[in-house]
């Protein structure tokens, strides 16, 4: 990487140079990182220490969180420390890693997002098969292809986007390391990287959200076959939430990435940007049990036993 560049570090300009505004910004952003990071892994508590919890629909949750609460890690503590910090470095290799992650991470939410949805079909098409056709030897497969699949398309993005010559200016219009604003900033021909992103990110939103338009398709014909008003009020609860996450995140990434590096100028991206690297992640435990009957009866039960040990 250092014989094709001349930068050894960027400087994150992120939202504004206003002390004042840095720390009302510092103030509200360590806020949402506490909430992402409480919230995400108190849903892992829960799933591991509830009995109820303990099949396929939760572990999926359960994973989901841990990508939010790390992909929140990866963004927010480096932005927070940039808010208080005059020179708003990142070495070279440090950027690397962040932007390595961040698409890891993303790309991995995609992945999850389409199996929680073939979950979901799976469980109410043909609920008495559930036990058989959603095993260990086949959820488990899929969380870890999820996995795989996101650091394959990270070492893919990372390799060719810091293999790229930096040597004009070296501030990032954003709050972390993401490609399209490296792209921008390059001095190299960035046609085949952009052509890259284009391509991989296109391909995977198309297989992942076609995996949820059909489970969820197959989802509707069951609702309607249904002659139970309860099974249809449980079937809304548990996808409505689901289908609310998926069209959040499906809707900002693809508003951020399927668009050339020539258009990013646009300084609202940079807030696109921080909604699906850190509200996102924030949202998702709220989204996922304010309406899920079984975490909320999981979450009572936790705070008895916490009541009756302080006692």
């Amino acid at each position: 990487m250092k014989n094709v560049t001349e930068v050894n570090a960027f400087v994150l300009k992120g939202f504004t140079d206003n002390k004042e505004v840095q720390i009302i910004l510092f103030v509200l952003f360590l806020a949402v990182y506490i909430f992402t990071v409480t919230g995400n892994l108190g849903l892992i508590v829960l799933v591991i220490m509830d009995s109820r919890l303990h099949n396929p629909m939760y572990y999926f949750l359960s994973v989901l969180s841990s990508v939010d609460a790390s992909y929140s890690t990866d963004v927010i503590p480096n932005m927070l420390a940039n808010f208080i910090s005059k020179s708003k470095m990142i070495s070279f290799y440090g950027c690397a890693t962040q932007s390595f992650l961040a698409v890891a991470f993303g790309t991995t939410e995609c992945f999850l997002l389409a199996a929680m949805a073939y979950d979901r079909y799976v469980a109410i098409y043909n609920p008495l098969l559930y036990s058989v056709s959603m095993s260990p030897r086949v959820y488990v497969p899929l969380i870890i292809a999820s996995c795989v699949g996101g650091i394959l398309h990270a070492i893919l993005h990372t390799v060719a986007t810091f293999s790229l010559s930096f040597c004009g200016s070296n501030v990032i219009r954003h709050i972390f390391c993401d490609i399209p604003p490296l792209l921008a900033i390059s001095c190299s021909d960035t046609h085949i990287n952009e052509l890259l992103l284009f391509l991989f990110v296109s391909s995977i939103e198309i297989v992942t959200i076609l995996i949820v338009l059909v489970s969820y398709g197959f989802i509707l014909l069951a609702i309607l076959k249904m002659h139970s008003a309860e099974g249809r009020r449980k079937v809304f609860s548990t996808c409505g939430s689901h289908l609310t996450g998926v069209s959040i995140y499906h809707g900002t990434i693809l508003f951020m990435y399927m668009r050339p590096s020539s258009s990013y100028a646009l300084e609202h991206d940079m807030i696109v940007s921080v909604f699906y690297s850190t509200v996102i992640p924030m949202l998702n435990p709220v989204i996922y049990s304010l309406r899920n009957k079984d975490v909320i009866e999981a979450m009572k039960k936790l705070f008895k036993k916490i009541s009756v040990w302080m006692k």
